[in-house]
């Protein structure tokens, strides 16, 4: 009974779980956060501005400037890289020489991720059309350029070798995007945990009613199959399971067992459908009922871990669940 509870609990989890993950990723595809993220490092790097950043600096950015308020993408175009640049920042020459790798998102670039050695080769075409690394790093340094100390190192290091410099740029971008990737997961987390908390709060999860719900089918399934050759003076300890039903315990039974634990904890959203034997699905509004659940206090403490359970997100839960269950994991994905 036991193994059953924790198997469903951790099954529910994992559910919801990957629910979550899902509509985070939805938003992230929606709004273009990761372009949006990766343009933002990019013109604070190459371009800088006095007195203003244009990565997130605070969780008030990252969910309002960057999603809604500013949005540092080049505007998309579909042209090959020029012979001679027309862009008049150092972003805009970047992205004249990624152009083939980008297709139009809401007229802006779509590029997400820029690969080291595809950085270094697109840097090493603009020094060709500045006229020498010498040229571009007195370019750089003219424009305050935050760009200039790092390619001013990465020339030094060289001595005057370009496939070493290039190698040095494309070492340096690695270690930058390796740094800008734990920032992103960083500011994800608080967007998991705000969703978390709204997808807790709009099904009203409360995790402690669920567990009890699951050992409550397993009683009465197992009240059933011991009681079920015992006559009609057994069906006593089943009406007193059906106080509603008292007389059609069987049809009581019936009711609860077709409507799984599982069910029952996500039948509590404002808006839930029932699909009737043979019948079309009838929606109904329960925002009355879903209200009194989150403002009663005994429905809090299932509620926080419900949303501390979300937290720990979907591979640590489908790893619990395969350890309790023994599902074996295929060598070649052991190997991932």
């Amino acid at each position: 009974m036991y193994i059953d509870l924790a198997i469903g609990l951790v099954l529910a989890f994992l559910l919801f779980s990957l629910l979550l993950s899902g509509v985070n990723e939805g938003l992230v595809r929606l709004l273009g956060i990761r372009s949006k993220f990766l343009w933002a490092y990019l013109k604070d790097t190459l371009d800088g501005r006095e007195g203003r950043k244009s990565i997130p600096g605070t969780i008030a950015e990252v969910f309002a400037a960057l999603p809604f308020r500013r949005d540092e993408r080049p505007a998309y175009s579909p042209q090959p890289p020029p012979v001679h640049s027309d862009a008049t920042t150092w972003t805009g020459r970047l992205y004249e020489r990624l152009r083939e790798i980008d297709h139009d998102k809401d007229g802006r670039t779509s590029i997400a991720s820029i690969p080291p050695v595809r950085f270094a080769i697109a840097m090493m075409e603009i020094v060709t059309s500045e006229g020498g690394v010498p040229a571009m790093l007195k370019k750089l340094e003219e424009s305050g350029s935050p760009l200039y100390r790092p390619l001013k190192g990465a020339w030094d290091t060289a001595h005057g070798d370009l496939e070493a410099f290039r190698k040095a740029v494309e070492d340096w971008f690695d270690g930058e995007m390796h740094r800008l990737t734990m920032l992103y997961r960083r500011y994800v987390r608080w967007v998991i945990a705000a969703l978390g908390l709204v997808l807790t709060l709009l099904f009203s999860m409360d995790a402690l009613e669920y567990g009890r719900a699951i050992l409550t089918d397993n009683a009465i399934r197992a009240q059933v199959t011991a009681i079920a050759g015992g006559g009609a003076q057994s069906l006593d300890s089943l009406r007193d399971k059906c106080p509603d039903h008292p007389a059609d315990p069987y049809g009581c039974v019936t009711e609860v067992l077709s409507a799984p634990a599982f069910v029952q904890m996500v039948g509590h959203a404002p808006v839930s459908v029932r699909v009737p034997d043979g019948g079309s699905p009838q929606w109904s509004w329960n925002g009355g009922e879903w209200f009194q659940r989150l403002i009663s206090p005994g429905h809090w403490p299932g509620f926080l871990i419900t949303f501390v359970a979300l937290l720990f997100g979907a591979p640590f839960w489908w790893d619990i669940l395969r350890r309790l269950t023994g599902i074996r994991v295929r060598a070649g994905e052991n190997a991932k």
